[in-house]
């Protein structure tokens, strides 16, 4: 289990001593925060008044351990939007709690962010879906939550939010519809979809079997990240973005003799992060514009 005793091991002593430690330590108020995933750490590059700090260097934050995840928290603004990047961020499979792994989400909230934007790289289930291209997540499928591993487990924190959170509008319909509306003006229509993600905890690529399964639960995509955090997010009151980059697909054939490396996924990722970085930069600096969905939680 992620937690002793199903008691979260991190108490809001400990979020509260992280979050006076960085706002003594920066001038930047950020209301939108950007998770960055795999490969994709390119996407904190493009922000002025750019300050940053190493996972290692910040009281009570783990350490990423996976390639293409840097480990620094960047503060910068984009256009005149205070904003505050992860250039990486942890798994389950790296043998950190989930209430680890959420941990930056609450962070976030104490320091005042409004709006989250989740990006991570994927394995393609959908038949329609190519390498390279760019799912907005409409919805998710939480496996590793129904086996009893969830973020949310143990004692409540009302100061977070409420017992029971609502997740059917997870992802903000609204902000939805603008990153479509960006896709558009960008003519990136041709390789940005919507669809379904579903986490696994890894750290093993899925079987044949597997993945079979979950396209016959609806999956358009799997992953090993995202889930957690959009759901303390959402616990926490934040309007949600998830973006997932298709890096490649998912065998569900016993015939073929392709295989998944993470090199491949890096490379992917680099290929298409330039567009993905030009997609987030315009939505992060227009996303005031759009209203938030009333809270129903």
């Amino acid at each position: 289990m992620h937690t002793r005793g199903n008691c979260c091991c991190c108490s809001f002593e400990d979020y509260k001593l992280t979050t006076e430690w960085l706002l003594n330590q920066t001038s930047h108020r950020p209301k939108i925060a950007v998770i960055c995933g795999s490969g994709l750490g390119l996407l904190a590059e493009s922000v002025t008044d750019k300050q940053s700090f190493r996972y290692q260097d910040i009281p009570n934050f783990p350490i990423t351990t996976v390639p293409g995840h840097e480990g620094r928290l960047v503060f910068g603004n984009i256009k005149d939007k205070s904003c505050v990047f992860m250039q990486g961020r942890f798994h389950l499979y790296e043998g950190y709690s989930l209430c680890k792994v959420t941990f930056p989400v609450r962070i976030f909230k104490l320091m005042g962010v409004e709006t989250i934007v989740v990006t991570n790289a994927s394995g393609g289930l959908c038949p329609d879906f190519k390498v390279g291209d760019i799912m907005i997540i409409k919805d998710h499928i939480n496996l590793p939550g129904f086996a009893g591993q969830h973020p949310l487990c143990g004692p409540n924190d009302e100061r977070f939010g409420i017992r029971f959170p609502c997740m059917s509008d997870a992802y903000s319909k609204e902000l939805r519809r603008l990153a479509l509306d960006i896709s558009t003006e960008l003519e990136y229509t041709d390789f940005v979809r919507e669809g379904v993600y579903c986490m696994v905890s890894g750290p093993n690529f899925e079987t044949i079997a597997e993945a079979r399964m979950l396209q016959i639960l609806g999956s358009d995509c799997v992953g090993m990240s995202i889930v957690p955090e959009v759901t303390v997010a959402k616990h926490c009151g934040l309007r949600v973005l998830g973006l997932s980059l298709i890096t490649n697909k998912v065998s569900v054939d016993y015939s073929r003799e392709e295989k998944v490396h993470h090199d491949e996924v890096l490379h992917i990722s680099k290929m298409r992060a330039e567009m993905m970085q030009k997609l987030v930069y315009t939505l992060v600096s227009r996303c005031h514009l759009v209203l938030p969905s009333i809270n129903t939680n």
